[in-house]
């Protein structure tokens, strides 16, 4: 999963009525007996088979006529794909993208605005990690599908062992405990050098930004005072445990190394237990999950919100149907659903009683209270490939001076993002 121009909408304000007034987008009394293919996009492992097959039921019986064809895609690729469906005359109806690619598409053009439909979609609840990046210079062009973000998975055992009786709620708490945990033998966390999905949720605690707009212009922001003190935690929290400091979460996989044993805490997304109780069935029943702790008790730790969004061409042959099955789909029946059988966490923050029984997943549904995305820069996928934000980390951890490697990251930051959009 990993996740934002010109403005065309193709709905006008009367389609728009038409649609409120629809109940859940059934077709009028013209379409007659003709038998429509609605054209819909879902990637690999967003939805369970059955979960998709009763989604579809679910549509199908509510606009008869219409039959709806999924076709599952894979990641890697896709932008491409989606871009050249854009552009072409047989777009499918509904494509779902991951939420920090919205940008990208846009400013390619052939994506509709759906602003004036908004608030018949539920806006008013959306999760901020997944509107934002939807929104492009104020006009909304994802709908909020689903989103999946980080949280501390932690050892209950070495917990009790500490006498640590419940997890920390502040950052300060974090560090104290962090602290007992960490002895000769043990790791207090696990938390590699070039994680930078986690510095930028320390960054967005301290008031920060990883890169800024300014009347279309972007430039870097890891020179800030903020952005300063957010590298300030993260150099103090990863020297609790023995990451390296040169790379990343995937070298070595942490998960693995977390399996290994010997290590109290690791900041991941709760599905990462599960692989790890896979590894060591010996961790069976031990792992534990909090959100990451805020510099508050009132607030959660701000934490990257990865997920997805769906769009709708603007050259769809169904916009109406495209429109419904979007709204079906982002809806609160299926939204619970997908909640409770994928354990993500839903589009809205009035939904997040459906992950209650999943303690991981209702961690990290607290956390997604304070999600936040990237930059909503078309081009923060290249910024990715090439990230000078791995590189600063690296370099502070190592010694160097704060303010002049994050000066020379966020000059970086400003000549990949191109300045102007």
């Amino acid at each position: 999963m990993p996740v934002r121009q010109p403005v065309r909408p193709l709905a006008s304000v009367l389609a728009s009525t038409v649609l409120l007034l629809g109940g859940c987008g059934l077709l009028d009394d013209t379409a007659g007996d003709e038998s429509r293919t609605l054209d819909v996009w879902l990637m690999r492992g967003s939805l369970s088979e059955d979960l998709t097959d009763g989604l579809v039921r679910d549509y199908e019986r509510r606009n008869p006529g219409v039959e709806v064809k999924v076709t599952v895609q894979e990641w890697p690729g896709i932008d491409k794909k989606v871009t050249a469906a854009l552009d072409s005359g047989d777009a499918p109806d509904v494509i779902e993208v991951g939420n920090t690619q919205v940008a990208q598409y846009v400013e390619a053009g052939g994506v509709r605005n759906l602003t004036i439909e908004v608030g018949d979609l539920g806006g008013d609840h959306w999760i901020p990690g997944l509107e934002e990046p939807g929104k492009i210079d104020g006009y909304q062009y994802g709908v909020p599908f689903y989103a999946a973000n980080r949280v501390v998975i932690y050892r209950e055992d070495l917990f009790e062992g500490a006498g640590i009786t419940s997890p920390p709620t502040t950052r300060e708490e974090w560090i104290e405990v962090t602290e007992r945990l960490d002895r000769p033998g043990q790791q207090g966390i696990y938390l590699p050098g070039q994680n930078w999905y986690v510095l930028a949720g320390f960054i967005w605690d301290e008031g920060g930004e990883l890169a800024t707009e300014l009347s279309g212009q972007w430039s870097g922001a890891l020179h800030t005072p903020e952005a300063l003190r957010g590298m300030e935690f993260y150099k103090q929290l990863q020297a609790l445990g023995a990451g390296p400091v040169d790379s990343d979460e995937a070298d070595p996989e942490q998960r693995g190394v977390f399996a290994e044993g010997g290590i109290a805490q690791l900041i991941d997304v709760p599905g990462a237990a599960e692989l790890i109780t896979e590894a060591n069935p010996e961790l069976t029943g031990k792992l534990g999950f909090f959100p990451i702790p805020g510099k508050t008790k009132d607030e959660p730790g701000a934490v990257f919100t990865g997920g997805s969004v769906l769009i709708i061409p603007e050259k769809a042959a169904d916009q109406e149907e495209a429109y419904s099955f979007v709204k079906l789909a982002t809806g609160e029946r299926w939204q619970r659903e997908l909640a409770r059988t994928m354990s993500v966490v839903p589009n809205s923050t009035e939904l997040t009683d459906a992950l209650r029984d999943d303690p991981g997943a209702a961690a990290m549904a607290q956390g997604a209270r304070n999600g936040h995305a990237t930059p909503n820069s078309p081009r923060w996928g290249r910024l990715e490939a090439d990230n000078p934000i791995k590189e600063y980390q690296t370099k502070v951890l190592l010694g160097a001076d704060p303010a002049t490697a994050a000066r020379e990251a966020s000059e970086e930051i400003t000549r990949i993002l191109g300045g102007r959009r």
